[in-house]
């Protein structure tokens, strides 16, 4: 909220001046294309305007000017001033990234209440904007306490763009895809294929697999397809393939989890290792300025105290390898204090305290905390928290599989958050797309796992 104050027509002077600084952001130029309904697309994120292979991002003209309308009614004369012309002249150009300095002054004081103002917009390098407004000036002193207007959140998802280019930079990881007998899955393999990301090998019926792809209208001319139709039998064959070193990850196609996780988990030629198996989502939630970990919402149901430890450990390990230096992690209960009527409470506490003593490593740990208190820092203030951890946690872990399942579906629904996810705890990385998913959340599936196998191997080597 904001606190404006207007100078009236009386009290301005020969010379005085306002400026602001403002960063052009990809961001503004979203929004300004929607209120303008513009789609020039010299003036979008992401698009070569003028076919020269570069994407320009130019800010519009038309913003600019309405940086100048910005510092006219907020600052000088200030709120209550009205437009009657306004003269510019444009010199260059800026893009997003670029930091602009706005100035207003006042150069002549004219009859009628009216101040012309003279006006320059500097870019990094040069002048980009000058020329003059005149305005009709407010009467009387107003001043206006706690102005607000409803939030924007633009609905993109730049922490998965950065992932999906990280991922680009890297060696293509050989991904054994189980069954890709419908449009979707094929698809999703073929799509991370095209852009660098995997070299996938498909293992399930080939007449399945040959109709899925025409469906979805994808070439699948050069990728190996060993014949398994029964779904059980397949999952077994792509693990046994990760045994002889045909592949560094598996990926879920057209078959239910059960049967991948049960090939995955046999003592006798499976994947395990010493930690339990969980799912990690990896979502890129609009306006959150970090990628969130919700964890785990598909794999273990109702998971006791040691299985939580493996989905803490877990969930830790995937985000340091994303990049989080040290990931902070919310234990998620009902409340934010412990009390034995909540069982999950207890556990809260106790994993809080095992990473205290490092039993838990690579990352903060702190809870109970409730779902408002673990993401929102004013809310964590409220309740008197204090930590790392409180209003600022990368990481959620739910109590139960039904909580972090609501929670990732709500904000994927509702936040319009898009969800990548892996499963964690076996020897290789395991894609477990669902049919729900976009083509853009399966290619961010596709990239997580490429950074989580290349962190293993750094590690190893």
């Amino acid at each position: 909220m904001t606190s404006l104050t207007s100078t009236p027509h009386d009290a301005l002077r020969i010379g005085q001046e306002a400026t602001i600084t403002r960063l052009c952001r990809a961001e503004d130029l979203i929004v300004f294309s929607h209120a303008s309904e513009s789609l020039n697309p010299l003036h979008l994120p992401d698009h070569d305007g003028d076919g020269d292979g570069r994407v320009e991002a130019l800010a519009p003209a038309a913003w600019i000017a309405a940086l100048i309308a910005g510092v006219v009614g907020n600052q000088l004369p200030g709120p209550g001033t009205r437009y009657r012309s306004q003269n510019l002249r444009f010199l260059g150009q800026a893009q997003a990234g670029d930091t602009l300095q706005v100035s207003v002054r006042v150069a002549e004081k004219l009859p009628d209440h009216a101040v012309r103002l003279a006006v320059v917009v500097t870019g990094p390098e040069a002048v980009i904007a000058q020329g003059e407004v005149v305005v009709i000036a407010p009467m009387r002193h107003h001043r206006f306490e706690d102005l607000s207007v409803p939030g924007l959140v633009v609905q993109s998802h730049r922490h998965f763009d950065a992932l999906i280019a990280r991922a680009e930079g890297l060696a293509a990881l050989p991904v054994i895809v189980v069954c890709p007998e419908s449009a979707d899955a094929v698809a999703g393999a073929v799509q991370a294929r095209d852009h660098g990301l995997i070299v996938p090998l498909f293992v399930g019926a080939p007449d399945k697999i040959a109709a899925a792809a025409a469906e979805a209208g994808v070439d699948i001319a050069g990728i190996e397809i060993v014949a398994v139709p029964d779904h059980r039998a397949a999952a077994l064959r792509a693990v046994a393939m990760i045994h002889e070193g045909r592949g560094r990850a598996l990926m879920k196609g057209h078959l239910h989890s059960d049967e991948i996780l049960h090939a995955i988990l046999k003592k006798e030629g499976g994947l395990r290792t010493n930690r339990r198996l969980s799912h990690v989502f990896v979502m890129d939630v609009p306006g959150l300025d970090h990628p969130l970990f919700v964890t785990d919402a598909a794999v273990n149901i109702a998971p006791d105290l040691s299985c939580k430890v493996s989905i803490v450990q877990n969930a830790i390990d995937l985000a340091r390898a994303l990049g989080l230096v040290r990931p902070k992690v919310g234990i998620l209960s009902a409340v934010e204090t412990v009390t034995a009527a909540i069982p999950s409470t207890l556990d809260a506490a106790i994993l809080s305290k095992m990473a205290e003593r490092g039993q838990i490593t690579g990352g903060d740990v702190d809870g109970p905390l409730a779902m408002d208190n673990a993401v929102d820092p004013g809310a964590a203030r409220a309740k008197g928290l204090t930590g790392l951890v409180a209003g600022r946690a990368d990481i959620l872990v739910a109590p139960n599989l039904e909580a972090g399942n609501m929670i990732a579906k709500e904000l994927s629904f509702l936040a319009h958050a898009e969800a990548a996810g892996l499963v964690m705890g076996a020897q290789v990385p395991v894609i477990l797309t669902s049919r729900a998913d976009s083509a853009r959340a399966r290619l961010a599936s596709c990239a997580v796992a490429v950074i989580l196998a290349e962190a293993a191997q750094c590690g190893r080597s």
